[in-house]
């Protein structure tokens, strides 16, 4: 922290002395305060109750005619505590770098390096493409962790764009993996995004080399550990009256990997469409399929969830939605409802959930919802 923190001071102090070259500069702060209380419902009765503030400093000086650098600077620091029945239970204490990034941007190109939310994809709930973060449709603030990476996006007059990246340093877990990346070797991929008549289309592919130490542990004698992966996806969303969209992911495994099938498939495809009922119903449908095959196209291990969302405005900035997940393979149901009471500063949600016990649907990561079992959460958010 105390390097983030110098780094931090020394790039507000380069890009606001700018400003004394007669470059115009700026600096924007912005707080977020957020706090919750939850009760669960299996055995016996927990509570859980946190509070969490993200502060955000975002510098930034224009260069030139078009040309602008900016940064993000932000930290995730929350607090919760954990009670069974009525006895504490456990607790839980974090400060550490949310956002951490510098940019070069112009009407056509953006750089981008440090450590950054890189997301993208055409599906909304269960997405195949989720790579490098973690986030959950059911989070009210959408919170997912960053990477540290170096990312290059060029924007075409005709809306087509190309994306380039490169990702060293991340020692957790990110996306639908379930194991790190490998320390000291990097990551790379791209993404070409197109223009079609009535939407888009693009094109994503990514690389890297996964750490397999622990589970090498299990077989004797092996002294690789390292194995790599990629990733070859296409996703397209359309207009066509409802929209429309899909996202089909294809991994290749490497081929000595003791540990993985040689290849494994996601694949969603998904519809929306708002209703004239009342104030507007909007309806979405979304099915996700994940595949695990062996080399003679055998599946190992398959996964089938369908979801229905709606969404309803009670006024300008009040809404309720309800989200319904079914698992076809294990015959489980997930029900999630939530009100939204949008005020100038102040937003309040209250949530009620029935899912089954210890069966997340997402990767969760630290202080994050898990929504799992029978329950309801309340929770006040203060944006300033």
């Amino acid at each position: 922290m105390r390097k983030a923190a110098a780094y931090i001071v020394s790039v507000i102090f380069m890009i606001l002395s700018s400003g004394l070259y007669g470059q115009k500069a700026g600096l924007e702060f912005e707080n977020q305060i957020s706090t919750w209380l939850g009760m669960n419902f299996p055995d016996e009765v927990k509570w859980q109750a946190g509070i969490r503030y993200v502060p955000t400093i975002s510098p930034w000086v224009r260069t030139g005619a078009n040309g602008k650098i900016d940064a993000e600077f932000s930290v995730n620091t929350f607090g919760n505590v954990h009670l069974t029945g009525m006895e504490y239970d456990s607790s839980d204490f974090r400060l550490k770098p949310y956002r951490l990034w510098l940019r070069y941007s112009t009407s056509h190109l953006e750089i981008r390096s440090g450590l950054q939310k890189i997301n993208f994809g055409s599906s909304n709930i269960l997405r195949p493409l989720m790579w490098f973060d973690r986030m959950d449709f059911r989070d009210p603030l959408m919170l997912t962790d960053g990477v540290y990476a170096l990312l290059g996006r060029y924007y075409f007059n005709n809306k087509a764009n190309i994306w380039l990246w490169g990702l060293y340093g991340n020692d957790e877990t990110k996306g639908w993996e379930t194991l790190p990346s490998m320390e000291n070797i990097p990551e790379y991929g791209g993404r070409l995004q197109l223009p079609v008549p009535g939407g888009e289309f693009a094109l994503s592919y990514h690389h890297r080399d996964a750490d397999f130490s622990v589970p090498a542990t299990q077989i004797p004698g092996l002294s690789d550990t390292s194995y790599n992966e990629q990733f070859l996806a296409a996703d397209g969303k359309w207009d066509i009256g409802p929209g429309i969209w899909f996202e089909l992911v294809g991994k290749l495994n490497e081929k000595d990997n003791p540990f993985t099938t040689r290849w494994e498939s996601y694949i969603s495809a998904g519809m929306d469409y708002t209703f004239g009922i009342g104030k507007g119903l909007n309806i979405s449908a979304e099915h996700f399929r994940y595949g695990n095959h062996t080399e003679d196209e055998n599946e190992k291990v398959r996964r089938n969830i369908t979801t229905l969302s709606l969404g309803y405005p009670l006024g300008l900035s009040h809404n309720v939605s309800g989200l319904l997940y079914y698992n076809w393979d294990t015959e489980e149901w997930y029900r999630f409802i939530n009100m939204q009471l949008k005020y100038d500063y102040l937003t309040i949600y209250l949530m009620t959930f029935w899912n089954p016990e210890n069966a997340p649907l997402y990767g969760t990561g630290e202080g994050s919802n898990s929504f799992t079992g029978k329950g309801f959460q309340f929770m006040l958010v203060f944006d300033f």
